[in-house]
């Protein structure tokens, strides 16, 4: 990471930001700010303002600590992406092929309440990298690439990263709690932690906990209680994880949450959910020892 320069809105000069428009790259603050699939967009590249309006230079900008500048880019999204796929693919090659994956591996990684206290406390992780066929996988990759690049550009890598793997974990946690004799896998608890962080991000801008993210956790969880395999208890996890985290990662300043580094509330934050995590799972798998 480069030096860090401190850098205010360009509407409301009093405010420090780590974001810029991926479009003329200019400096916003989070109320200022647009999400879109492609990047973070000011009000004037949003079409917030109407009527034309005049071309304006890029200014250079760089890029404060622990923040990814919002340039449609999503690196750790897309590396995330590509490990899923090709765990997949190594076990559909040791099991049955690309619809049927299985083998050693899969058995080694899978998550059981039984196995996790004799020596399986890794597969609280491992797990969130198992997908049962090309449906599950697919549609997993394709929230994660739809959610996950714009929560990514907006927290920045370090902070996505951490998201990522402990609201994983923490959906991990959640299905041994409900389910701890059925055998658990799949991104979704990881994915549903990135909804949790998505949805705190829309009511920091908008003051509004009912937008897009809320949206979507209510319709997936009324479907998970209608379709059968699905981990109930790994999608609570998952979006409890998330927004303990991200609420976590924010620095109050007269209120207003903002997002420019990554500082030692964001770090404590994760170890806790990350032991707090472990620590439900340990009290529900004992009794397996």
């Amino acid at each position: 990471m480069s030096t860090a320069e401190t850098r205010y809105c360009y509407r409301h000069p009093d405010r420090e930001t780590g974001l810029s428009c991926s479009d003329c790259g200019r400096p916003i603050c989070a109320d200022c700010a647009t999400f879109a699939p492609v990047g973070i967009r000011c009000p004037d590249h949003a079409g917030a303002r109407k009527g034309p309006t005049k071309r304006i230079r890029p200014r250079p900008v760089h890029r404060a600590q622990g923040v990814a500048l919002a340039t449609g880019s999503a690196p750790i999204t897309k590396a995330l992406i590509a490990i899923n796929a090709a765990v997949y693919l190594y076990t559909a090659s040791q099991g049955g092929g690309l619809g049927s994956p299985g083998g050693k591996l899969f058995a080694q990684w899978i998550l059981y309440g039984p196995w996790v206290p004799h020596g399986g406390w890794y597969r609280l992780v491992t797990a969130m990298f198992l997908h049962a066929s090309i449906i599950h996988i697919g549609f997993n990759m394709y929230a994660l690439w739809v959610i996950g690049t714009p929560v990514e550009q907006y927290l920045g890598r370090a902070r996505y990263v951490g998201l990522y793997f402990v609201s994983g974990l923490a959906g991990s946690a959640g299905a041994l709690v409900l389910t701890p004799h059925t055998p658990t896998l799949g991104a979704s608890g990881a994915v549903f932690g990135i909804l949790g962080a998505m949805m705190i991000l829309e009511w920091q801008v908008t003051g509004r906990l009912a937008g897009n993210a809320m949206t979507w956790i209510v319709i997936n969880l009324i479907v998970d209680v209608f379709i059968p395999g699905i981990s109930i208890g790994g999608h609570i996890g998952g979006v409890i994880g998330g927004i303990l985290i991200t609420l976590g990662y924010a620095h109050w300043r007269g209120g207003r949450a903002q997002y420019g580094q990554l500082g030692i509330p964001g770090v404590v934050g994760l170890i806790v959910v990350a032991a707090g995590s472990v620590a439900v799972a340990y009290f529900r798998v004992r009794g397996y020892a």
